[in-house]
C-alpha cells in the first residue's frame, strides 16, 4: 500500500467521529466463541484426515493390487490438475451464491456427502477385477472425490477467513483449526501398522476396502459439523454476479479477472509464493524419512525398524498439536504475525540441520530430539498463513469493495496443490538422482547420503527463500486496524444511507 493510502487512513482513523465510540463494541462483536472455533477446527480434521489417509493407502495400488508406475503417475497427477482448475471456479460460486443459509454452509454440507461416499466406493479394489478394470475404476471415483472435495473445502476454508474481522482472533481461530487438524496426522500414520498386522486383516488390500468405510464415514459426519453449527447470514437479497448457464462467459472472464486482481496485491504474492517453498520444499522430501529410518539406522532391514518410520510422523505431529500451535499462536499476539513468522521458519531450519546430524544408525531415538524444531517449519505455516490472508481480504476489499474470500482462498490453496504435485515430480527426479533403487534390498551408501543431503538441503533452502520474501511483508496490526476500521466506517454509512431510503 502506497504511503498516501496509508496517512489518508490514518487520518479517517482518527478524526472519524461516527466510528470512535463504537470501536470497542465492534472488538467485541469480532470475539468468536470457542465452541465456534471448535466446530470450524472438526471440519479441518476432515479436511486433513482425507488427504493424510489417502497418501498412506495409495501405495497399496502398487505393492499389493499391482499398478505399474505409470498407472500411479496418472492416479496421482490427473485428479489433482482437475481438482487445480475446479477451486478457483468453485470459490467464484461461493462468493456469489444467493441462499437464506449463507453463500458457504449448502456447499459445505453437500462437498461433505459426496467426498465420504466418493472415498468409501473409491476404495472398494478386488484383485480378481484385474488391474485395468481396477485402474479406472479408481480413476473415475478419484475424479468424483476430488468434485466433492472442492466443492468442500473452498467454501468451508471461506468460512473460516469471515468469522471475525479482528487482527488477533484471525489467529485465534486458525489456531483452534489447525490443533484439531493436526490429530489427523497423529492418527494417520498408524494407519500402516493396523493395514499390515496378519491378525487383522488377511492382507492390506482388504484392509482398505474396510478401513475406508470407517474413515468416510467419521470423516464425512465431521465435515458437516461446519455446515451445521456456524451461523451464515442470509445472502438471498444481495447483489451478486448471477449463476447462471446464459452468464458462463462472463462468470469464466470475471474468474481470470480475480485470478490477476489478486496477484496485484503484493501481500497476498508473498503470502502464495512463501507458502509454496515452504508446503513443496517439505513435501518433496518427506518420503525420505522413511527410506532413510529404514537404510540408514536400520541397514535396510524394514522389520527392524518397527514402527519407528510411524512414530516419526506421528510424534512430529503430536510436537505440532500440543507444542508449536500454541507457542506460535502466543508469539503472534506478542511479536506480530510477521515476526512470528519469521521466527518460527528459522526455528525449523535449525531442526533441519539437527537432522543431518541425529540419524545415528542404531539409535533412532536420537531423531526425536530434532523433532521439537524440525515441527516449527510446517506447524506453523498454516496457523500464520490463513489469518494473514484474512487480513489481505480487508485490504482487497478496500480497494475493490467485494468480499471475496472464496476466490482467494481457492488461489491460496491452488498454490499449495500445485506445490504438492511437483514435489511429487521432484521426488521421484531425486531419488534417480541419488541412485536410490526402490526395490533393491540393499542400497548404495552413496543413495542414502544423498538422499540425506536432499533431506535438510532442500527444506532450508525453501524456507531461506520464503524468509527473504516475506522479510518486508508490511500488513502489520497496526495498517490491518487503519484498514478495518475505513471498511466499518464504509459499512456505517452504507447502512445509514439504507435505512433513510426505507
Amino acid at each position: 500500500m502506497n504511503k498516501e493510502k496509508v496517512e489518508k487512513l490514518e487520518k479517517i482513523a482518527k478524526e472519524d467521529a461516527i466510528l470512535a465510540p463504537n470501536l470497542d463494541v465492534e472488538k467485541r462483536k469480532n470475539l468468536v466463541p470457542f465452541g465456534q472455533k471448535v466446530a470450524f477446527g472438526l471440519g479441518m480434521f476432515a479436511n486433513q484426515m482425507f488427504p493424510a489417509v489417502l497418501g498412506i493407502f495409495m501405495v497399496v495400488l502398487v505393492q499389493d493390487l499391482g499398478f505399474p508406475g505409470w498407472m500411479w503417475g496418472i492416479l496421482f497427477f490427473l485428479p489433482r490438475v482437475f481438482d487445480a482448475i475446479t477451486d478457483p471456479i468453485m470459490g467464484y460460486i461461493s462468493d456469489n451464491t444467493r441462499s437464506k443459509f449463507g453463500r458457504r454452509r449448502p456447499y459445505v454440507f453437500l462437498g461433505s456427502l459426496i467426498i465420504g461416499i466418493a472415498f468409501i466406493l473409491m476404495w472398494q479394489l478386488y484383485r480378481e477385477n484385474g488391474v485395468n478394470y481396477n485402474f479406472i475404476y479408481f480413476l473415475l471415483f478419484s475424479f468424483v472425490f476430488y468434485l466433492g472435495l472442492t466443492i468442500f473445502s473452498v467454501p468451508y476454508v471461506a468460512m473460516g477467513y469471515e468469522m471475525s474481522s479482528d487482527f488477533h482472533e484471525r489467529t485465534s481461530i486458525m489456531a483452534v483449526a489447525q490443533w484439531i487438524g493436526q490429530w489427523a496426522w497423529v492418527l494417520a500414520p498408524w494407519f500402516w501398522v493396523i493395514m499390515y498386522k496378519k491378525s487383522l486383516f488377511p492382507s492390506a488390500d482388504v484392509a482398505t476396502r474396510t478401513l475406508a468405510i470407517g474413515v468416510g464415514i467419521v470423516c464425512m459426519l465431521f465435515a458437516m459439523i461446519p455446515a451445521i453449527f456456524l451461523k451464515s447470514r442470509s445472502t438471498v437479497n444481495e447483489n451478486y454476479a448471477p449463476l447462471k448457464l446464459k452468464a458462463i462467459g462472463s462468470s469464466l472472464k470475471e474468474i481470470f479477472s480475480n485470478f490477476k486482481e489478486a496477484f496485484k496485491i503484493p501481500q497476498f504474492v508473498k503470502l502464495c509464493v512463501s507458502t509454496f517453498f515452504i508446503f513443496n520444499a517439505f513435501n518433496t522430501i518427506a518420503a525420505f524419512s522413511f527410506f532413510i529410518i529404514v537404510y540408514r539406522l536400520f541397514n535396510g532391514d524394514a522389520g527392524a525398524a518397527g514402527i519407528w518410520p510411524t512414530l516419526f510422523g506421528s510424534l512430529a505431529s503430536l510436537v505440532t498439536t500440543f507444542l508449536v500451535i500454541p507457542i506460535v499462536a502466543r508469539m503472534s499476539r506478542l511479536l506480530g504475525k510477521r515476526k512470528a513468522f519469521m521466527v518460527s521458519q528459522s526455528i525449523s531450519i535449525l531442526g533441519y540441520l539437527l537432522l543431518w546430524f541425529l540419524f545415528v544408525p542404531g539409535k533412532p531415538y536420537l531423531f526425536i530430539l530434532a523433532l521439537p524444531f524440525f515441527s516449527f517449519g510446517i506447524g506453523s505455516l498454516f496457523t500464520l498463513m490463513m489469518s494473514m490472508t484474512s487480513d489481505v481480504m480487508d485490504l482487497d476489499e478496500l480497494n475493490s469493495g467485494k468480499r471475496r474470500e472464496g476466490v482467494f482462498g481457492a488461489i491460496y490453496w491452488w498454490m499449495v496443490k500445485f506445490g504438492f504435485a511437483i514435489a511429487g515430480l521432484l521426488s521421484g527426479v531425486i531419488m534417480s538422482v541419488v541412485g536410490f533403487d526402490a526395490s533393491a534390498s540393499v542400497q548404495p551408501e552413496h543413495a542414502i547420503t544423498g538422499l540425506r543431503i536432499f533431506y535438510s538441503g532442500v527444506p532450508i533452502l525453501g524456507t531461506s527463500i520464503a524468509l527473504l520474501l516475506m522479510r518486508k511483508y508490511d500488513l502489520t496490526e497496526e495498517l490491518a486496524n487503519e484498514v478495518r476500521a475505513e471498511l466499518e466506517r464504509r459499512h456505517a454509512l452504507k447502512a445509514d444511507a439504507e435505512k433513510k431510503i426505507t
